[in-house]
C-alpha cells in the first residue's frame, strides 16, 4: 500500500507485533474459536505491521489493518466470516494506541529521523560489486546451457526475457568477433580496458561495434585466461546462477546504466554524490582533467592509500543523512588495519590484510579507491578507527561511518542494522576480473543475502545489487547521452564531443554520461516477484532513493547527477506480502529453501560436484569443478 496524506508522500513506521485476549462468553456469540457452549478465551496474535502515519484518519486505517489480521483457523474451519466484531474493534484501539504511544511523537514533533521513511523500507543495504556489463552476465537470461554436471538454471514459466543478445547479435555481431559463452571452469579472465576514453571509442557513436578494438585486453598472466575476442564472452545462469535465480524471484533492470564512462573511482564517486568534479588536485596524468575525476586515484585522507591521491570537495549522502540523524555506514573488506596508526611516531595505518581466490592467487583485501567516503574530508577516517561500540554503528563516533565488513555481520547480529548501508566486498570476492571471479563473487553475496533474510530486520530491508562500471565488456545496448561533454578526452560522437555540443551539468567537463549498462538487481519483501524493469536508471538512482526515502527528496545539488536519475520505485509493488525469502547455496547458487513465486515448490536445480582440483591458465583442473576451499568461505568475508 503506497501512502498519501494531503501535503504529499506519507511517512511509514513500523507497529511491533500484539497479543490480545478475546473472551467468548456464550453459546450465541459470533465465535473466533471452536463453537461449544462453554466459555473460552482466545488470544489473537495481529503480526508486526507497516503503518502510514498521518494527521487524519489514522484510526481508520488502524481499523482497516487490525480486520485484516483478524483471520483464524479453529479445526480446519475456515471462520473469518464469523468474526467477532467486538473484537475488531477492540484489536484496531490496542493497535491505535501502540501506534499513538510508541511512534508519532517525532512525527508530531515534525522530527523526520532515521524512523520516518517515505516507503516501508527502513533498511537499505547497496551491495556495491566490480567491473561487469549487463551482458556478460544476463546475454542469455533466462535461458541457460545446462551442460552436465553444472548448477542448472531452469526458468519459470512467465518469466519475462531481457533485451540482451538476440540470435542475430551472437551469430553474426558487428564487432569482428561474436560472442561466446564461457563456460563455469572459466571463472578467472583478464581484466579488460575500461578507461574513460577507450569505452567511448569501443561504443563508436552507439554502434558498438569497437570493443575488439579499445576495450579487449587478450593475454594476460596465468591463472587468468586471455584469448583474441574475450572481451565479447558472457557468463549464464549456470555460473552466475544466485544473481539469475535472485532476477527471477525479485526484480531485476535491463535499462540501468553506469553513471558516466570510465573505470571505480568515478563509479564509486557517483554513488554517494552524483558529482565527480571538485577535485584536488585539478589535474594529474590520467587520473584528473579539468577538475573531474576520470581515472582511479587513491583518496587523500586514507592512511592505506598509495601513489596519486585526490580530494573531493562538495557535500555527499553521508552529510546529508547525519543533518537528518539518518543512520549509516559504508562496510569494506579489509578496512580494519593489519597495523594500527601511530600519532605519537607517524606511523600511518596499514591494511595489508588477504585472501586466496579460486585461483590460488593471494589477493590484499582493501582497495583504497573502492572507498568513496574518503575522499571527502567531512566523512572520511583516515586512521581507519574501529567503533567505539556495536551501539555506536551507525551513528557519528571516531570511526565516523567507515567500517570493516565484519562490523556489518556484528550490527546485523546485534539488531543494530543502519538505516542506509553500504557493502563493498574484499577484493577477491567483488568480482573485479584479474583477481577475482564470479563465483567467490557469488560466495560473498549468496552469504550476505541468506544472513540478511534470516535477521529480525528483513520484512522492511531493501537490498540493492549494483555494479561500479562494465570493466570494458561488450554490451550491446548504447546508453542514452544524458549529459555530454566536449574536452579532448572526449571520443563518443568525433575526437573531442560525447553526445553534443551541448553545455554539460552545471558547466563540467569530463563528466559524460550514461555510460555502459550494467546490472542492477533489487531484493526484498517489497520487490516485485520475476520482474524485469525497463525505466532508465543510473548509479545515482540509488542516491536518489535514499533521498527520497529519508530526506523528502533533498538532492545534493550542484551539478549532481541525482537531478537527472530515474527512479527505482517501479521495481517495488508495497502491497503487503510475505517476507519473499530465497536462501541459496553459496557454491551452487541453488536454492536450498524459500518459496518460489509460481505455485507449488519447484524441484532444486542439479548440483555442482564437489571441486576437486586447482585452476591453471583460467580453468580448473576438473572442467566441471566448481569452487575450491568451500569452508573457508562460510562468512560474509573470511
Amino acid at each position: 500500500m503506497v501512502a498519501s496524506t494531503q501535503n504529499g508522500p506519507a511517512k511509514w513506521v513500523s507497529v511491533a507485533s500484539a497479543s490480545f485476549v478475546l473472551k467468548r462468553a456464550g453459546a450465541g456469540s459470533t465465535r473466533l474459536g471452536n463453537p461449544d457452549a462453554s466459555p473460552r478465551v482466545h488470544v489473537l496474535r495481529l503480526p508486526s505491521v507497516q503503518v502510514p502515519v498521518s494527521d487524519q484518519s489514522c484510526s481508520t486505517r488502524l481499523i482497516g489493518v487490525a480486520a485484516t489480521s483478524l483471520v483464524t483457523r479453529s479445526r480446519g474451519h475456515d471462520v473469518t466470516r464469523r468474526r467477532t466484531r467486538l473484537g475488531v474493534i477492540a484489536a484496531a484501539a490496542a493497535v491505535a494506541a501502540a501506534l499513538t504511544s510508541a511512534v508519532p511523537a517525532a512525527a508530531r514533533a515534525k522530527d523526520h529521523d532515521e524512523q520516518t521513511t517515505a516507503t516501508p523500507i527502513e533498511h537499505l543495504v547497496v551491495i556495491f560489486q566490480e567491473n561487469v556489463s549487463f551482458d556478460h552476465y544476463f546475454a542469455t537470461y533466462p535461458h541457460a546451457t545446462n551442460p552436465q554436471g553444472e548448477p542448472a538454471f531452469h526458468a519459470a514459466p512467465h518469466t519475462p526475457a531481457v533485451n540482451g543478445l538476440t540470435p542475430a547479435l551472437l551469430a553474426h555481431n558487428p564487432n569482428a568477433t561474436n560472442p561466446v559463452r564461457l563456460d563455469r571452469s572459466e571463472p578467472l579472465t583478464c581484466d579488460q580496458d575500461h578507461d574513460y576514453t577507450a569505452e567511448q571509442k569501443a561504443f563508436d557513436g552507439g554502434k558498438m561495434d569497437r570493443f575488439g578494438e579499445n576495450t579487449q585486453t587478450a593475454s594476460c598472466s596465468p591463472p587468468d585466461i586471455g584469448k583474441p575476442g574475450l572481451v565479447m564472452d558472457y557468463y549464464d545462469g549456470n555460473t552466475v546462477t544466485a544473481l539469475w535465480n535472485y532476477a527471477e524471484h525479485f526484480a531485476l533492470s535491463d535499462n540501468s546504466y553506469n553513471t558516466v564512462f570510465g573505470p571505480s573511482t568515478p563509479g564509486a564517486l557517483n554513488l554517494i554524490s552524483g558529482q565527480t568534479h571538485g577535485a584536488t588536485p585539478a589535474s594529474v596524468g590520467n587520473e584528473m582533467v579539468n577538475g573531474t575525476v576520470i581515472g582511479d586515484p587513491d583518496p587523500t585522507f586514507d592512511d592505506c592509500s598509495a601513489g596519486t591521491t585526490v580530494a573531493m570537495k562538495g557535500p555527499n549522502i553521508g552529510d546529508l543523512l547525519n543533518t537528518k540523524r539518518v543512520t549509516w555506514g559504508f562496510f569494506q573488506g579489509g578496512f580494519r588495519p593489519t597495523t594500527p596508526a601511530n600519532p605519537a611516531t607517524s606511523t600511518k595505518a596499514a591494511c595489508k590484510n588477504s585472501h586466496t581466490n579460486i585461483g590460488g592467487t593471494t589477493v590484499t583485501d582493501y582497495s583504497a579507491h573502492h572507498q568513496p567516503f574518503q575522499y571527502y574530508k567531512s566523512t572520511a577516517n583516515p586512521r581507519h578507527l574501529p567503533p567505539s561500540s556495536v551501539a555506536a554503528i551507525g551513528h557519528t563516533d571516531p570511526a565516523n561511518h567507515q567500517y570493516d565488513l565484519t562490523d556489518f555481520t556484528t550490527a546485523l547480529q546485534a539488531g543494530n542494522l543502519p538505516a542506509v548501508s553500504y557493502l563493498k566486498a574484499a577484493k577477491y570476492q567483488d568480482g573485479h576480473p584479474g583477481y577475482s571471479d564470479p563465483l567467490d563473487e557469488q560466495h560473498f553475496l549468496v552469504n550476505t543475502i541468506n544472513a540478511l533474510q534470516q535477521s529480525k530486520d528483513w520484512r522492511s530491508t531493501a537490498v540493492v545489487i549494483a555494479y561500479d562500471d562494465s570493466d570494458g565488456w561488450y554490451d550491446h545496448q548504447p546508453s542514452p547521452i544524458r549529459n555530454p561533454s566536449q574536452s579532448p578526452q572526449d571520443a563518443l560522437n568525433a575526437p573531442g564531443i560525447c553526445g553534443s555540443t551541448k553545455t554539460p551539468l552545471a558547466g563540467f567537463q569530463d563528466r559524460c554520461g550514461y555510460g555502459p549498462r550494467l546490472p542492477l538487481l533489487v531484493i526484498s519483501p517489497y520487490a516485485k516477484r520475476n520482474f524485469v524493469d525497463h525505466t532508465v536508471t543510473d548509479q545515482t538512482s540509488i542516491l536518489r532513493f535514499i533521498e527520497d526515502n529519508w530526506l523528502s527528496g533533498q538532492r545534493i545539488g550542484g551539478g549532481s547527477f541525482d537531478a537527472l536519475a530515474g527512479r527505482l520505485t517501479p521495481m517495488f509493488d508495497f502491497q503487503p506480502r510475505d517476507n519473499g525469502k530465497l536462501i541459496l547455496d553459496p557454491t551452487t547458487g541453488t536454492r536450498t529453501t524459500g518459496h518460489p513465486h509460481h505455485g507449488a515448490p519447484a524441484p532444486r536445480n542439479d548440483p555442482a560436484p564437489v571441486p576437486t582440483g586447482r585452476a591453471t591458465f583460467g580453468k580448473l583442473n576438473n572442467p566441471k569443478a566448481t569452487l575450491l576451499h568451500q569452508e573457508r568461505h562460510r562468512g560474509l568475508s573470511s
